[in-house]
């Protein structure tokens, strides 16, 4: 190529970059105009504004959302702030905690090893981790009883199984609710020591009465930890090398860690709560003393771990939603997929996502339709949003939220980091944004 033709080749492609934006932001996604899918333009571009005014109002300091259909991204933008005090600006590559969104990649983990024929569902955990063998369960105590405990305990009628624990149906204790044991399993979550790892936890989570019998109620709770350790002793790694290799490694997840490289700080946003006067208060810092950073990096915590960026976690969902592939690499295969993203829970009710919905192996499954139920909320978050039966999703605790709608081939993320958000309607937004913009 002569020299002139070169230079006018690169200053074409130059401006088709600063002219296609999407182009820029996700060069190494795979991209089409949302009409050669179904989608509207302008319908995509109502998404902005409305993030906008979170931002403006001081409710979050950013977010970066992505839209795509049928393989395609057709919308990913950003806005506002990495750090609000620095005003530094929130782009699309920028890395955020994703919390519970770690659970879903965990469960996907140890399907894989699952399909290794390491174990069955139906086994107890018992057989690898022996500190939950024997089980008790708080109970009511009843009148006469001894004692100076509002709950006595009782035996377990069944053993934990590994169902019981990808499903959120083990009963084990949580922060959230539960009649007794809140204080116990908070203390037991603090870690004792630098150096300790997700083992240690573990041991200590199993002696926590549990707060319902097994199989018997649906309740969130850190299960996908015992989940991440039980991934650790079939395989003979620990769960970030798993990650790394199995998962990341294959599906081109350049950005997404337990902890943090440094020389990626620069894209790190920092996290906020709710402040007095309408502003945002710090609870954890975009530097290196964030705890998804710092030293020592041995707590690979698989209920809520992970940071990454929304153009990772399109690569994630975009395998799920092909059934197990993603450009050449398999990871799960087809029935595999399909059996994780249907309801495990029968007529279980789900309290953190409402009427309409149930659980499946790491994630939230639509199971109904109706205008009167709702896909992803908190159950503090009244009013429906749209959505196909057979919608898995999750989201996280930092407000970030991802739903995959197989019958649309449609996939949406939405990543900002403010904790707590029940105030907020931003993920609801989102996802009714993202549907309203199918036309075909």
């Amino acid at each position: 190529m002569k020299r002139s033709h070169r230079w006018t080749w690169m200053i074409g492609l130059f401006a088709l970059v600063l002219l296609n934006p999407l182009a820029a932001k996700a060069a190494d996604l795979p991209t089409a105009a949302p009409e050669k899918v179904g989608m509207s333009s302008q319908r995509l571009a109502r998404i902005k504004p409305v993030m906008a005014r979170y931002v403006e109002q001081n409710l979050i300091a950013g977010a970066a959302w992505l839209v795509a259909r049928k393989g395609k991204v057709v919308h990913f933008e950003s806005v506002g702030y990495r750090e609000a005090e620095t005003k530094s600006p929130l782009n699309t590559d920028a890395i955020f905690r994703i919390a519970s969104m770690t659970k879903p990649i965990t469960t996907t983990a140890l399907m894989m090893l699952y399909e290794e024929g390491q174990f069955q569902l139906s086994d107890p955990v018992w057989k690898w981790i022996p500190e939950f063998r024997k089980v008790e369960v708080a109970v009511d105590r009843e009148s006469g009883d001894p004692g100076d405990k509002p709950y006595k305990l009782v035996k377990a009628k069944r053993p934990i199984t590994i169902h019981h624990l990808l499903t959120h149906t083990a009963g084990l204790s949580n922060e959230y609710v539960g009649k007794y044991t809140q204080d116990l399993y908070r203390a037991a979550s603090k870690r004792q020591r630098p150096d300790e790892t997700i083992a240690d936890f573990v041991k200590r989570y199993a002696e926590i009465p549990l707060n319902y019998q097994p199989g018997e109620a649906w309740q969130y709770s850190r299960a996908t930890c015992v989940v991440g350790r039980l991934v650790e002793i079939m395989s003979g790694m620990t769960l970030d090398e798993f990650f790394r290799k199995r998962i990341f490694e294959p599906l081109k997840m350049t950005d997404t860690h337990f902890y943090l490289p440094q020389a990626k700080l620069g894209r790190f946003t920092a996290a906020y709560k709710p402040g007095q006067e309408k502003k945002l208060e710090p609870i954890d810092p975009a530097g290196a003393e964030s705890s998804f950073v710092k030293e020592p990096h041995v707590y690979f915590m698989g209920s809520g771990g992970l940071v990454s960026t929304t153009a990772d976690y399109f690569r994630f969902c975009q395998m799920l939603l092909n059934r197990g592939q993603l450009d050449g690499a398999r990871l799960l295969g087809r029935k595999t997929v399909e059996f994780m993203s249907q309801s495990h829970t029968g007529d279980l009710p789900i309290w953190l996502t409402g009427p309409g919905t149930g659980f499946g192996l790491g994630f939230g499954v639509k199971t109904q339709a109706a205008a009167e139920n709702i896909l992803v909320r908190e159950s503090w978050q009244q009013g429906p949003v749209p959505g196909s039966t057979g919608t898995f999703s999750w989201g996280g605790a930092y407000c970030t939220i991802f739903f995959i709608d197989p019958k649309e081939e449609l996939i949406g993320i939405m990543m900002t980091q403010v904790r707590p958000y029940n105030h907020l309607n931003i993920r609801n937004d989102f996802v009714g944004l993202a549907y309203q913009a199918i036309v075909d």
